[in-house]
């Protein structure tokens, strides 16, 4: 699968951050499982996502996260679908592959308790808001999105 990664999001109103010099779509190959990854921003929270691909007939194949044993990863399992290859290659949920293969996405997300949602800040200012668990917040960056990729990527290959 060719790496490739999209800047799609204008965070312009958005206060300064790693954020701002990050892609908003990354696709590449988790080097230790050869399974599909994807990191995707949330348009409206700012947060990333995370997802990794299993092929068909692979166990965790169209199955539920209680089916697949409860995966250990950032918040748990919040999706699963095959690719929307309708949508726009720039921010969809799909890879582009040479082959044409199609995977079932296992997505995880960055936009829970204490996790910091960037163009949340700036509701906060917008609106006179200052929720007293903003200062504990933690922004998941690019790194820690691809570090959990490769967690999930590698209880996915154990279970096959």
């Amino acid at each position: 699968m060719e790496h490739k990664t999209w800047t799609t999001i204008d965070k312009t109103s958005w206060p300064d951050g790693p954020w701002q010099s990050e892609p908003d779509k990354e696709q590449w190959e988790d080097d230790a499982t050869g399974l599909p990854c994807l990191l995707k921003r949330h348009p409206h929270g700012g947060h990333l996502c995370g997802y990794v691909g299993v092929p068909e007939g692979h166990p965790w194949y169209a199955r539920t996260d209680e089916e697949m044993g409860y995966p250990d990863v950032h918040g748990g399992i919040t999706y699963a679908d095959v690719c929307d290859d309708e949508g726009d290659e720039a921010t969809s949920i799909c890879h582009v592959t040479e082959t044409g293969e199609k995977v079932w996405w296992l997505g995880f997300d960055m936009a829970h308790a204490f996790d910091l949602q960037p163009a949340m800040i700036r509701y906060y200012e917008e609106h006179d808001l200052r929720p007293s668990h903003i200062d504990g917040e933690t922004y998941r960056d690019v790194p820690y999105v691809k570090a959990e990729c490769a967690k999930l990527a590698k209880q996915a290959q154990d279970a096959s």
